[in-house]
């Protein structure tokens, strides 16, 4: 068993620490707070919402006003998440935004054991990029809480041994997008893989070896509220 090495460490650094890994807290729900925990990683934790969405947005910005980018959609029941090595010297904004929105029905897929063959590797790969077909969309219904707007029709066709084409049925009218999602065998939970554009009906996929036997779905998604903006400078 590794035995943990304890290093005496001077007052004045110890002060210095405990200033920088005091959580930040702002706000009311979903009460998102942020820890420097060394002086390039910060650590990101959030109470529960009630009624719990279909999942959350964790965003980051170097100013307050913006731009802020995605850094991971993540699935409920999820509660942290370390932004490791950063920049240092740098001052990081950080907001949760949740999402909401009916799934299509799921099915499950298996592919072929091995990898791609050069034949695979040289073939046209025209069903890759996302896309919007007409032949598969419908007068759209606002997405609810009911289930309206829900994609249906999802199919799914093996390519080759690490390819599968998805398409559905876009049924809504509102949506900010759609998220592709997996639970890879002996996961509780489905998580979000692929995030995709309003009216896209259509997209393939490159598996990795855990995604290779995994039941799939894809969900029409709106945003909700913001959460409270939390601001850490990350030590020199």
């Amino acid at each position: 068993m590794r035995i943990p090495v304890q290093v005496a460490v001077p007052a004045v650094l110890l002060l210095a620490l405990s200033a920088c890994s005091v959580p930040q807290r702002a706000g009311d729900e979903p009460g998102l707070r942020a820890s420097l925990t060394t002086p390039t990683d910060i650590d990101l934790d959030w109470q529960e919402d009630n009624p719990e969405p279909s999942g959350h947005a964790l965003e980051f910005a170097t100013e307050r006003s913006g731009p802020w980018t995605v850094l991971q959609y993540l699935p409920p029941g999820v509660r942290t998440y370390r932004h490791p090595d950063l920049m240092p010297g740098t001052t990081f904004f950080y907001r949760l935004r949740a999402f909401d929105g009916p799934a299509s029905a799921p099915l499950t897929v298996s592919l072929p054991e091995g990898e791609m063959t050069k034949a695979d590797e040289d073939a046209d790969h025209d069903w890759l990029p996302a896309r919007k077909d007409p032949g598969r969309v419908v007068p759209g219904r606002p997405l609810d809480s009911s289930g309206a707007g829900a994609p249906t029709g999802f199919k799914a066709v093996v390519k080759h041994a690490n390819g599968i084409l998805f398409t559905w049925t876009d049924h809504a009218s509102n949506e900010a997008g759609f998220l592709l999602e997996a639970r890879m065998r002996g996961n509780p939970g489905y998580e979000p893989l692929v995030v995709l554009d309003p009216d896209i009906n259509s997209t393939g996929l490159i598996t990795l070896p855990t995604e290779k036997r995994a039941s799939y779905r894809v969900r029409a998604f709106s945003y909700g509220e913001l959460s409270n903006t939390v601001r850490l400078t990350t030590g020199e």
